[in-house]
């Protein structure tokens, strides 16, 4: 059984991530990474299912045994993706979405060169904009804040092996796209390096 993809899917406030994720998902050889976290359980939430709910010394003790794929402290509490769980995923041949950060995107890629980077885009600022006053659920603080904070990450977007974007209405189209990738990535030469070597010996 070959070993599954590392795909680390981010996008800014409004870009449709979760949406687009369930449809992945929905396949049976997609699982989502669940992070661990240090703060509370908000009402609703599952642990082990939203989250892995720890300690902040658990976690601390976890990031000093290497036990931590990546990590990022964030408003005082730490978010991070067991290092254990996600390897049993890939060893399983099962594609591993981490739904993370730039910051924890960039940590993962050093760690795992072979991992696949996504953004995951609005069709434009402007649109991310109205999708974020559509929702009536954020304060304008928040609004603008997550607005600011996209600016920053977009120059990022060079740490990203690929970009998808998420038209409205289109959630499907990009999940697709994203499987297109995955698919193609899994057909590369860089990750069938022995490709002459089993064709002989066949």
């Amino acid at each position: 059984m070959k070993k599954g993809l590392l795909i680390v899917i981010s996008g800014p406030a409004g870009s449709g991530k979760g949406t687009v994720n369930a449809h992945l998902l929905a396949r049976e050889d997609f699982v989502y990474s669940v992070s661990a976290t240090t703060r509370a359980p908000r009402p609703g939430e599952i642990n082990g299912v939203n989250y892995h709910f720890i300690t902040k010394e658990d976690f601390l003790h976890r990031i000093e045994h290497g036990d931590m794929l990546e990590y990022t402290e964030y408003c005082g509490n730490y978010y991070g993706t067991p290092k254990k769980e996600a390897e049993e995923v890939l060893q399983a041949g099962k594609n591993l979405i981490l739904e993370i950060e730039v910051e924890g995107a960039r940590n993962v890629k050093t760690k795992y060169p072979d991992a696949v980077l996504v953004l995951l885009l609005p069709p434009s600022y402007s649109v991310q904009e109205k999708r974020l006053r559509g929702r009536g659920t954020e304060t304008e603080e928040k609004i603008l804040e997550r607005l600011a904070r996209a600016k920053e990450e977009i120059l990022c977007a060079d740490a990203y092996d690929y970009v998808v974007y998420n038209y409205d209405g289109c959630d499907t189209e990009a999940a697709e796209q994203i499987l297109g990738i995955v698919n193609a990535e899994k057909c590369s030469l860089r990750r069938n390096p022995t490709v002459a070597e089993d064709y002989l010996r066949t």
